[in-house]
């Protein structure tokens, strides 16, 4: 049963065994409270014999207490299994989903926007946990329940049984089979609401320039299309719901029709007394109303079944693997025939690029936008899987290592820079998480950070905001070049680490950087040909090929792609608007 669970509802093992100790506490519960039921029904019978009441006066007493103990017990227990162990299971799927993430390669998140999965670590996981605490116990509880009750009574009259529990089996079907009507409902209100909530993140990040551009009017007017959509999604997903559910309800109450029909027959022809007529009576008053909350608990589990999809999709992605022994020799990295593409066949990202970046050495990629160059970046890292080809480090296919521990040997510095809302000095020490106070304002001080942060109003220890938003551009990467010094990793690979800086920090960087080097491998990604002049290495890439690769002075010498690069941006830099003025 925990194995169905778990399967059913994306449940970790504790978290099925719970479940099922919630449903027993369901179970018995609902079994207490028809306690007083049979108290009432002993009471009636003794109101009808004549029997003096104050005679059993302690009996009753003493009933009304052990039914009210075994309610508060029950009740008790009931809670602690469901409220309790749900929120502890919540916690348990948030962070096992985050976990999971973590694992998972690059190409996975490719196939996903941001708005998917937020919504699938927020609003799923949050739906299950409505669930867990409200729904799943409750339902199967009460089946279980009403299967006891059912059984008992049908050795108590089982003609009066059936007239009594015949409209619940039929209304569960009605239910059961809305489920593919549900699903396609929940589908379209689901995808409606990742779609809003991925504009509206889209429009808080553009707003600026949708600001600049006058354009602002226009897509608010899409995002209330939007809106609306949502609305109507949702009011169409209540709709279908609704109509099995109500029409499954309004069959249940034909049940105390049935039960007063069949039970007034059977008193007029002898074959049921006036108290069995009258505890069928009860008992159908404290059946149907439960039932009713059940089959709407079995319409919102249906519907649950789109969340629980959106969370398997998630746990059951093959994640990355590899061993964590990784002892290279030496750390030279070698692409050897490499071919590799975003998911489309016809479109090749690389293709067979071959080449070897010395430790020790700069290796410098260069190339047109889109040739390429951060595709081998990310490949070298193994952010991605290469197609065809090896690629290896110090003569180990990286293929065969744990991505974490591959990535304990690089130290990389991203284009897009990415800070946290917290203190300059944590910012840095993500690079090296024990690192000491005088570390990190040593590897600051190397990147170029110390004459900045100085003019902050709490130095090393001021809040820079989400995502930094309190720093420049050049600011802000040089922290991010900051956390690569404290790393201090075999390996450099730099994305443009150096775009957003001016002359006068990018000459102090490089300075850094030549010091950094020693017996390292560097692999720099560049468009800036001053930025790698004394690289020891070029390789051009272009459209996915290595166009050419040697030392600057052997591609200056070729004249072939490099040369007319490096001749273009000479142009590019002597450009002035008093030149602009001479060509009108």
């Amino acid at each position: 049963m925990t194995r169905y669970f778990k399967e059913t509802f994306a449940l970790s093992d504790k978290g099925a065994k719970d479940m099922v100790s919630a449903i027993a506490a369901v179970v018995m519960q609902n079994m207490a409270l028809m306690a007083p039921v049979s108290l009432l029904y002993l009471f009636t019978g003794d109101c009808l014999q004549g029997i003096r009441l104050f005679t059993r006066t302690g009996m009753y007493v003493g009933g009304i207490g052990i039914c009210l103990a075994l309610i508060a017990a029950t009740s008790i227990w009931q809670y602690d299994t469901t409220y309790r162990a749900t929120y502890t299971e919540s916690a348990t799927r948030r962070i096992s989903l985050a976990e999971k993430l973590r694992k998972l390669p690059l190409s996975f998140f490719a196939k996903k926007d941001l708005a998917d999965l937020t919504s699938t670590i927020m609003s799923d996981a949050e739906a299950m946990e409505h669930a867990g605490s409200h729904m799943i116990p409750q339902f199967y509880g009460s089946m279980i329940s009403t299967m006891i009750l059912s059984i008992g009574l049908c050795f108590f009259q089982w003609r009066m049984a059936l007239a009594a529990v015949w409209p619940i089996p039929i209304s569960l079907f009605i239910v059961l089979t809305s489920k593919r009507v549900q699903n396609h409902f929940s589908r379209t209100q689901q995808q409606a609401k990742i779609d809003l909530a991925d504009h509206v993140q889209e429009y808080i990040e553009t707003l600026r320039d949708l600001k600049c551009n006058n354009a602002e009017h226009a897509y608010l007017d899409e995002l209330e299309t939007e809106i609306d959509l949502v609305e109507r999604r949702s009011i169409g997903n209540e709709l279908g719901t609704a109509i099995f559910v109500v029409s499954a309800q309004l069959l249940l109450r034909f049940g105390i029709a049935t039960v007063a029909l069949a039970g007034g027959a059977m008193l007029t022809g002898g074959t049921l007394t006036l108290m069995q007529f009258f505890c069928f009576l009860l008992v159908a008053s404290r059946l149907y109303d439960p039932m009713g909350e059940t089959l709407v608990n079995l319409a919102a589990i249906n519907a649950l079944q789109i969340n629980v999809d959106r969370i398997q999709a998630i746990n059951h992605s093959t994640e990355q693997g590899g061993t964590t022994a990784f002892s290279p020799k030496g750390y030279t990295i070698v692409f050897d025939h490499v071919g590799f593409s975003y998911g489309e066949e016809e479109h090749h990202a690389l293709s067979d690029v071959s080449f070897t970046a010395g430790q020790g050495k700069v290796t410098a990629l260069v190339g047109p936008s889109g040739g390429g160059k951060t595709t081998v970046g990310r490949l070298a890292a193994r952010f991605w899987v290469a197609d065809t080809g090896n690629i290896t480090i110090g003569g180990v296919d990286i293929r065969t290592i744990d991505p974490e521990t591959l990535l304990g040997a690089f130290s990389i510095v991203f284009q897009d820079v990415t800070l946290f809302n917290n203190t300059v000095r944590e910012n840095i020490r993500i690079g090296k998480k024990d690192a000491t106070d005088k570390e990190v304002e040593e590897a600051a001080r190397l990147a170029g950070c110390d004459t900045f942060v100085q003019r902050l109003p709490d130095g090393y220890d001021t809040v820079i905001g989400e995502n930094g938003c309190k720093l420049s551009g050049g600011e802000r990467q040089r922290i991010s070049i900051a956390r690569a010094f404290l790393k201090d990793a075999p390996i450099i690979l730099l994305d443009e680490a150096t775009a957003s800086l001016d002359v006068e920090n990018e000459t102090e960087i490089q300075s850094a950087l030549t010091r950094l080097i020693k017996k390292k491998t560097v692999i720099v990604i560049a468009h800036r040909m001053r930025t790698i002049a004394k690289a020891d290495t070029i390789v051009v890439l272009s459209d996915g090929h290595v166009s050419e690769q040697g030392t600057p002075e052997e591609l200056m010498a070729r004249q072939g792609l490099f040369a007319d690069m490096v001749r273009l941006q000479t142009e590019g830099q002597n450009w002035s608007l008093a030149n602009h003025e001479e060509m009108e």
